[in-house]
């Protein structure tokens, strides 16, 4: 018996089986009746793509969670797939100029990334390295998520970690976070006013600061509400929470150009955000769409192990 109810959404046979339910075509728009959020099928490297879903709207916190340049099981998707590093990076650099085009003048911009142990850590290194060309987009932090699983090797440390690269334009919003974690380790002793303090005495908060080592984070697997089956490359819905929280008001335009399993449109909607999402893939514009509306109706993040699209048998002729 399955762990999830239907299989990876690149899968071909899958694919060719949600389509046809898919509302929204290469080129159109999805505007939210609630008039807060917008999906799209578009592309991210096309200038008149990004222009047509902002129409006019700037975006004052962008989460993006591009490819990472890799593939797995040595089989290359549509939608995971490894190319060359220079066109990888050719990729890189229009999708970021067309984010900074829709940035405000103030504005949040954080990316998500991986380093393929096996080929020279890329393409971290190198993206790292091009974003210095934008003179308007400056280095914040580096952060880490620690996964709780990994994938493991009798011959190397096991890889359990996610990269989160922090970047501003302008003077933006930020707000200091804090973890779920409480505060227990008395120390760093301190002399203020003639009295000798600690830091639980000098703390604003019973738990601690996240700092750019995240390690309360639950990656996401079949028995979390929040899991989409067949979203390979989901985000944990508290780490883009966390992001929104710090860098965005109330009210405030959040844009994802990667949008997958439509994780930042979620927690946009939970925390008054509005969203301008798209996905190049219409089965991922598709469940996005539903994820909200699925939200709306009965406040579920997620179908856990259950099927998002029940007008198809998942598993008849694989």
């Amino acid at each position: 018996m399955p762990k999830e109810a239907i299989p990876r959404l690149d899968n071909d046979n899958i694919r060719k089986k949600i389509l046809p339910f898919c509302r929204l075509k290469p080129g159109e728009i999805w505007n939210d009746p609630e008039e807060k959020h917008k999906i799209g099928v578009l592309d991210a490297v096309s200038k008149s793509d990004c222009q047509l879903i902002a129409n006019g709207d700037y975006v004052d916190l962008f989460i993006q969670d591009p490819p990472y340049n890799i593939s797995v099981g040595n089989k290359n998707t549509d939608q995971l797939s490894r190319i060359e590093i220079d066109k990888y990076i050719t990729f890189s650099r229009a999708w970021v100029n067309n984010s900074i085009t829709m940035m405000n003048s103030n504005s949040n911009f954080y990316v998500w990334l991986g380093a393929d142990q096996k080929r020279g850590f890329q393409p971290l290194p190198e993206f790292m390295l091009f974003m210095r060309e934008f003179d308007n987009l400056k280095s914040r932090s580096f952060i880490s998520l620690r996964n709780q699983r990994g994938y493991g090797t009798q011959k190397n440390w096991m890889a359990v970690r996610q990269e989160l690269l922090y970047y501003t334009k302008g003077d933006p919003y930020f707000k200091v976070a804090y973890t779920d974690i409480p505060k227990v380790l008395k120390g760093y002793y301190k002399t203020i006013n003639g009295k000798r303090t600690d830091n639980m005495e000098r703390g604003k908060s019973d738990t601690i600061r996240p700092g750019n080592i995240w390690l309360d984070i639950q990656q996401v697997f079949y028995r979390m509400e929040e899991n989409i089956p067949g979203a390979y490359a989901q985000k944990p819905l508290k780490s883009i929470e966390r992001i929104i929280k710090t860098s965005s008001k109330p009210g405030d335009v959040v844009g994802d150009f990667f949008s997958h399993s439509g994780t930042t449109l979620i927690a946009a909607e939970r925390l008054g955000r509005k969203c301008i999402t798209f996905d190049k893939d219409p089965v991922f514009a598709e469940l996005s769409i539903r994820r909200l509306e699925r939200y709306r109706k009965t406040g579920k993040t997620g179908w856990q192990w259950e099927n998002p699209f029940p007008e198809i048998n998942p598993l008849a002729n694989l």
